[in-house]
């Protein structure tokens, strides 16, 4: 089952499962990943890249997130079999962070960049619908030669 933000309702029916969290509880590092569905490396290499930087280190050093670092971790996620870049994910999510903390006058430009990415994703979304098209096509042309066979 995939974890949904603890901010989200579960939904069942995209197998979605989460216990809500205060958003002043923290966890550490392999809490996340259960809860995100992804792996201590990645989520180690998103720490590296800049992408996911942990809210803070225990006093031994090691990561603490809070969920909104989870929110911000299944936004990555998201955006991943779309096919953003390294690069592009961290562009979007600049524009993400930068909603929360702009005034009304600044959120004109930011507003804008984020159409352009919503451009951007919907488009990339119809591909791998038509990929996906494709693959059940393939499926089914093996369906009809296994079925031919004895």
């Amino acid at each position: 089952m995939a974890p949904v933000s603890p901010t989200d309702s579960p939904d069942p029916t995209r197998g979605e499962h989460v216990v809500p969290r205060d958003e002043h509880d923290t966890m550490h590092i392999g809490e996340l990943a259960e809860r995100a569905g992804m792996s201590l490396r990645t989520i180690r290499h998103y720490d590296e890249v800049g992408l996911l930087v942990p809210s803070g280190r225990t006093t031994g050093g090691f990561r603490v997130y809070t969920a909104q670092d989870l929110e911000r971790l299944l936004v990555i996620r998201r955006m991943k079999p779309l096919g953003f870049t390294l690069d592009e994910m961290a562009e979007l999510l600049r524009v993400v962070d930068a909603l929360r903390d702009v005034d009304a006058d600044g959120r004109e430009d930011l507003a804008a960049r984020l159409d352009a990415s919503l451009d951007d994703a919907r488009a990339r979304h119809a591909k791998l619908v038509e990929r996906a098209g494709m693959a059940e096509e393939f499926i089914g042309t093996l369906s009809t030669l296994r079925a031919s066979l004895p």
